[in-house]
């Protein structure tokens, strides 16, 4: 038997009991769905339920409502009536059934079903649609048959294992310039070939499972198993997906299991007339923060929906995982709301949703199976022990946790501390702060800073300046600032990420402004719901200088595969606001000062010879140039009195005031 986490953290022995009783809840889960086989073979629910070609050309529709009295299938096949030749019928365990020849339903066609049941009815679109498109003038959604003569055809297999994924979380709709909602193929086309330039390896994408509002971002999902028409069809995501293979870029899919939209029209709220066919009832199944309906992870429905979802996702369209959102509320009954989480206990008391746990342990391994290079991260801010560590090991099995208290970090000191305030060592400890036996997702900042209310980090550092003075021929002590902090920030946040690192597109050159996608109080304007790349790309504008800077960083960081070895303090200098630590074969020196600079600082340091790989002052990123690129420093055989003393020798550099420096051994 592994070591397990309570092992190796003196604080989880306490919990001994409850962790191994957590364990063995999933272990009997697990069984109780796939027995002694395995979870990918018993999750079909995806197969059965929906509209499905037969082999014989006949189609074959099923739905579960077990509330039900009646059930009709109603679309432009039939002139939307409900009409006995298209009723379904029940075939037991709430199930029901209808079989219709091949020239009663043809591509293209819309349709919907018409629900009775005791004391009401109602139009309602099918629990497993797997397509789902908006009328442009009604706003009325509904389920299309969708059934192309021709078939996508996979060229390119998988990217392949992911052990330190660097993610580009990007966003189909609003990355395109245009004021209008971006498709699949502008983005293959304009977006893909960009991130694979910066050298990410990973993209993570949002709101790809159906939602009746854009503006909800995504995360208010009505149809899990239908692709977001508004951007595109099937075909057009699944070049997209393949063409990222064969950049050799992972595809993350951002998957919404925590809660669904309280819609009954366009969702499962009250599908076949209960509030409780696939979630909670009263208070518990409906989230207060939200307002959207909660899933009972207690009820083999709702488990065999999620899990057969997951299943869906991979097989159809190869994805190579998932960041599970809203973990946090999945986990607690009280969703974790006003709480602080300081106390083990609280990760291991009545407070928590057993359910949830075990339902999130069960996808994680349904993963793997599906395929054993991918890989799942949670969006988690309680910070549950155990969370990210491997189930054989007592964890809850996923890969990666979201490090969101970075983010929320560089909001305080940026907001609340002048640059003098600022400590070195808070920095280091917040940014390093990680439990050894889980893997983390670093990052700056994510989409959240940017949502409408909120500010990016660019334009906390400048504000109004930006408007001004972001060419390169103007002189603004605030611009000047933003620039250089804005790349520490992020060069420090990559190089001391627990096991990878995360950035939201357009964040890389500084987009300006915030996120706020088309609603009544904006006119509906698509202003800020897009990407304006064409900033980028003038050398006269500083934006370029950003992007250049984050692409020398990713690709120093892929290169010389930094996060595959903890990083090591050696010095942290309060007064000077100087940090400097190791990361395998290259150090990292930060002047955090706004005005001191520091000629031949000298610290403790491994002895060797070491050259300049990367400078935040070189004139490609904007810099001063008050550093020589591509310099060669030696150690001196001395001992110094600064820094890390289990090394005898002593590194002398020249520090300007907030710039950083990456050496690398030679």
């Amino acid at each position: 038997m592994k070591k397990q986490i309570y092992d190796r953290d003196p604080y989880l022995m306490p919990f001994k009991g409850a962790i191994r009783a957590r364990h063995q809840r999933i272990l009997d889960m697990r069984k109780h769905i796939a027995g002694d086989g395995l979870l990918k073979d018993a999750v079909n629910n995806h197969m059965y339920f929906g509209l499905h070609r037969c082999d014989d050309g006949s189609w074959v529709f099923r739905e579960f409502a077990p509330n039900a009295n009646k059930i009709y299938l109603i679309g432009d096949f039939n002139n939307w009536k409900r009409a006995e030749g298209y009723a379904l019928k029940p075939v037991g365990a709430g199930n029901w059934e209808l079989k219709l020849p091949e020239m009663m339903l043809h591509h293209g066609e819309l349709y919907k079903l018409y629900i009775e049941w005791p004391g009401g009815g109602g139009e309602r679109l099918p629990s497993y649609a797997t397509r789902v498109v908006q009328d442009d003038v009604t706003k009325v959604f509904c389920a299309q048959v969708w059934d192309p003569a021709e078939k996508y055809v996979w060229k390119h297999g998988h990217a392949g294992k992911r052990p330190n994924p660097m993610i580009y979380e990007c966003h189909i709709g609003m990355a395109t310039e245009k004021e209008k909602v971006g498709t699949f193929d502008e983005f293959r086309r304009d977006v893909l070939p960009r991130v694979k330039r910066l050298g990410y390896d990973t993209l993570q994408i949002m709101a790809l499972q159906e939602h009746p509002y854009y503006g909800s971002f995504g995360y208010q999902v009505s149809n899990f198993f239908a692709l977001s028409s508004r951007f595109g069809t099937p075909e057009e995501f699944k070049k997209l997906v393949d063409e990222a293979h064969a950049k050799g870029i992972a595809v993350v899919m951002d998957i919404v299991h925590s809660h669904s939209v309280d819609n009954e029209a366009e969702g499962l709220s009250m599908f076949d007339g209960r509030e409780d066919l696939y979630f909670y009832r009263g208070d518990q199944g409906r989230h207060p923060a939200w307002g959207s309906r909660c899933f009972d992870y207690g009820k083999d429905e709702t488990k065999y929906f999620l899990l057969s979802n997951v299943k869906y996702w991979m097989e159809e369209y190869h994805i190579d995982g998932f960041r599970f959102d809203g973990v946090t509320s999945m986990l607690y009954w009280d969703h974790g709301l006003g709480k602080a989480f300081g106390d083990y206990n609280l990760y291991f008391n009545e407070g928590v949703d057993e359910n949830a746990v075990t339902y999130l342990a069960l996808a994680c391994q349904l993963v793997k199976e599906m395929n054993p290079n991918g890989f799942n991260i949670a969006e988690d801010v309680s910070g549950m022990a155990g969370l990210a560590a491997p189930f054989d090991e007592g964890g809850v099995g996923f890969d990666f946790r979201m490090a969101m208290g970075v983010a929320d970090n560089w909001i305080k000191w940026i907001k609340e501390l002048s640059d003098e305030q600022w400590s070195v060592g808070e920095i280091w400890w917040q940014l390093t702060n990680k439990r050894a036996d889980e893997k983390t997702i670093s990052y700056a900042e994510c989409h959240d800073q940017a949502l409408v209310g909120d500010k990016t980090i660019i334009f906390r550092l400048m504000d109004k300046e930006m408007y001004f003075s972001m060419n390169t021929e103007s002189r603004s002590p605030i611009v000047d600032r933003g620039i250089a902090l804005h790349k520490m920030i992020r060069l420090v946040t990559a190089a001391t990420a627990g096991n990878g690192y995360l950035n939201f597109m357009g964040n890389e050159f500084g987009h300006p402004e915030w996120i706020d996608f088309p609603r009544e109080g904006n006119g509906w304007s698509f202003k800020h719901a897009r990407r304006l790349w064409s900033l980028e790309e003038p050398d006269y504008l500083r934006y370029s200088y950003l992007r250049n800077f984050d692409e020398a960083m990713v690709h120093l960081i892929r290169s010389e595969k930094l996060l595959s070895a903890y990083p090591e303090l050696l010095v942290q200098d309060e007064e000077k606001k100087i940090l400097i630590f190791l990361r395998k074969n290259c150090i990292f020196a930060l002047n955090f000062s706004a005005t001191g600079s520091f000629a031949d600082y000298g610290f403790a340091a491994p002895e060797g010879e070491w050259v300049d790989v990367l400078n935040t002052d070189e004139p490609r990123f904007n810099g001063f140039a008050r550093v020589q690129s591509g310099e060669h420093h030696f150690t001196l055989a001395e001992k110094s009195p600064n820094g890390n003393q289990r090394y005898g020798s002593t590194l002398k550099l020249y520090l300007p005031a907030r710039s950083a420096l990456v050496l690398k051994k030679v």
